[in-house]
């Protein structure tokens, strides 16, 4: 960019694909601020972009600097590989409404997903009680977004209706419930049944496909689980913030073997499961009450079933999920905030 936006910018949203049948590559965006000194200072925003799909992806950015600034795009890998970058989009500074509390998408949007059928592998399903960037092609969630408090427990029991997502777009091809069966894979929940037992609805929402990938029965019943009912025992004096995805290809359920599709290739296996957890004491404006000093949980698993039961032996940096998925996580949090607990790994207590 050879001039500076005068208005500053609050979030930069770019579509990005690859060019023809060009090789994968990565990229970044830089941010200058135009200074009284005219100093040639460039900022990284963000986490680094992986690009693999032919097919148009978003990728947002939290930049919220107020001043005159510009944007530079840098490619950091793949050689002579092009990128198709498109509609490079700016939101001014102060424009964009501050998240609202509880909100499932409260802490940022990992892909910048949307609600637009023509980004079919970052379809944004934005449901009561969580929000989803959906795959069309892997048959599974990128990842998916929800808020956790006393509120949304209760006495509700396990309705265990699994189905299909009608709400997709006409002509998607949508998962079944008996998607799974025979494959040695759980129907992995990533938002769980127990997260949503405040009413029948809540719990059903739970039981979507939209919500599952095929997860190996040890990781799924047993690591995950242990790290689930740990969340849950912050309640009722804390309230969490829970982002969980997956990625990769390949994984070995209880049939043994590498797999890397089921459901006549319409399922997606993946090779890593991973999630986030932000913990707060119960009160209002969370994204201004996560400082340096906030418990972030971050884990990230191999989906087998010869995984530990202790979920602390996965543990890492938001920073190494970014750089493994290329999304970028807490995006809604002040950038001085994200570089100091993005690079952290939890050492907190694990039971």
């Amino acid at each position: 960019m050879e001039f500076f936006l005068p208005n500053g910018a609050a979030t930069v949203t770019v579509q990005h694909a690859l060019y023809g049948t060009d090789a994968s590559s990565s990229w970044e965006l830089w941010a200058q601020p135009q200074t009284a000194c005219n100093c040639d200072k460039w900022t990284k925003v963000g986490a680094t972009v992986f690009t693999t799909s032919s097919t148009l992806q978003a990728a947002a950015f939290t930049v919220n600097i107020p001043g005159a600034v510009k944007f530079e795009i840098r490619k950091t890998s793949g050689g002579a590989a092009r990128l198709n970058i498109d509609d490079f989009a700016v939101t001014p500074f102060g424009v964009a409404a501050p998240s609202e509390d509880n909100a499932h998408l409260a802490l940022g949007n990992p892909s910048g997903a949307t609600a637009d059928p023509s980004y079919p592998n970052n379809y944004l399903l934005d449901k009561p009680q969580y929000a989803v960037s959906y795959s069309r092609d892997r048959g599974t969630p990128n990842w998916v977004s929800w808020h956790l408090d006393a509120s949304d427990r209760g006495s509700v029991g396990r309705q265990d209706n699994f189905r299909n997502d009608t709400s997709l777009p006409d002509g998607w091809y949508q998962v079944q419930s008996t998607s799974y069966t025979g494959s040695g894979f759980d129907r992995g929940h990533n938002c769980p049944s127990a997260d949503r037992t405040s009413t029948r609805e809540n719990n059903s929402a739970t039981f979507l496909m939209t919500n599952m990938i095929p997860q190996a029965p040890n990781n799924n019943q047993k690591t995950w689980a242990n790290l689930e009912n740990y969340t849950r025992t912050f309640l009722p004096d804390n309230e969490v913030y829970i982002i969980c995805g997956s990625y990769g290809v390949g994984g070995t359920g209880s049939n043994g073997g590498v797999t890397t599709t089921i459901d006549q290739g319409r399922v997606t296996v993946p090779n890593r499961v991973w999630k986030v957890i932000v913990i707060l004491p119960v009160g209002n404006n969370d994204v201004a009450r996560i400082t340096a000093g906030t418990r972030i949980i971050a884990i990230d698993t191999p989906n087998t079933n010869s995984i530990s039961e202790q979920w602390g032996d996965y543990r890492t940096s938001v920073d190494a999920i970014e750089a493994a998925t290329g999304l970028d996580l807490l995006s809604a949090l002040p950038l001085e905030v994200q570089a100091v607990v993005e690079a952290k790994v939890d050492n907190g207590p694990t039971n």
